[in-house]
């Protein structure tokens, strides 16, 4: 039996991108929004001048510009605690230590600033961000009323929530990737994505993979049998064309239950508390939005979500 992904959404109801077929209230878009990847790609920014709060203004302008392109339910995931259980399962697990002071400084701030404006939150400390956006695309893609689940973030590891109604949206590059599309960028399909980085590792997170494994090398031979329980004992019956087969196999079969540990890790939970569909939709900035706007030193956000409210009124 292949192992599946536990919330994968049925294959139905699926939508290309930029198709609105949905009538008023019955149909709807569900936009779930990466926000750490947001607050480190607004900090890092060449664009950004201001250290401490450029990034925060990125971001809220960032999710303000899904309400003016259509988005009417929108759940932003941040890494509150950059730590999560993970770290308790492996020692080298990412730890926040490397992230820049200034950087870090900001993940309260734009969750404030996100709040403010109207946007639900899930500030994750014991699980992280992708868990909150896995959990969130589980619950969307339940709802009927649900025409499609965008995940907003180019993070290879939310591949593995694609399927169904669920799609992956890098938006800097406006890269729309379905189950084909996760195929091809990877060389697998969603549900294989966390036995891919088992094998490889993921350097971003501080797992290493598997010795000789490479990418193009798992990738063959996840795709061929799936998961890593279903690769075949005896290297000379492998047929996904790798070289030096016998020894990838040999590797895998002495690291067998680090290559389990390392897929546990890279393998997204899905009860992370997110509430329902009704509770994302946005219906306009909380009081106070306005001052904050102005402490962050960018009136023209109030402005923004102000005529968006109105327009929705």
């Amino acid at each position: 039996v292949r192992r599946q992904s536990p919330w994968m959404a049925p294959p139905q109801g699926v939508s290309v991108p930029g198709s609105h077929d949905e009538s008023p209230g019955q149909r709807m878009d569900v936009h779930l929004v990466d926000g750490t990847y947001e607050l480190f790609r607004y900090h890092y920014s060449p664009a950004n001048k201001d250290e401490v709060r450029g990034a925060t203004r990125g971001v809220v302008g960032s999710c303000l510009m899904l309400l003016e392109q259509g988005a009417t339910h929108v759940a932003v995931a941040t890494d509150h605690v950059i730590e999560s259980f993970r770290n308790d399962l492996w020692p080298t697990y990412k730890d926040g230590s490397g992230v820049d002071p200034a950087l870090k400084a900001q993940f309260p701030v734009v969750e404030e600033a996100l709040r403010a404006a109207g946007f639900v939150v899930w500030a994750m400390v014991e699980q992280e961000a992708d868990d909150a956006l896995a959990a969130g695309a589980a619950v969307a893609a339940l709802d009927d009323r649900v025409e499609r689940v965008v995940i907003c973030t180019p993070d290879k590891d939310l591949g593995q929530c694609v399927g169904g109604k669920v799609w992956q949206w890098d938006r800097r590059q406006d890269k729309w990737f379905d189950s084909d599309g996760v195929h091809a960028r990877l060389g697998v399909p969603p549900a294989s994505i966390p036995d891919l980085l088992a094998l490889v590792g993921d350097t971003a997170d501080g797992f290493p993979g598997l010795p000789g494994w490479g990418a193009k090398s798992a990738a063959a031979v996840l795709d061929r049998w799936g998961h890593l329980e279903d690769i075949p004992t005896d290297p000379l019956v492998w047929d996904a064309g790798v070289r030096s087969a016998a020894k990838l196999n040999a590797t895998l079969r002495e690291q067998f239950e680090l290559a389990l540990l390392f897929r546990r890790i890279a393998t997204v939970e899905i009860d992370a508390p997110v509430g329902a569909v009704d509770d994302w939709e946005w219906t306009g900035p909380a009081g106070g939005f306005t001052d904050l706007c102005a402490e962050l030193g960018d009136p023209h956000l109030a402005e923004r979500a102000e005529r968006l409210a109105s327009a929705r009124r």
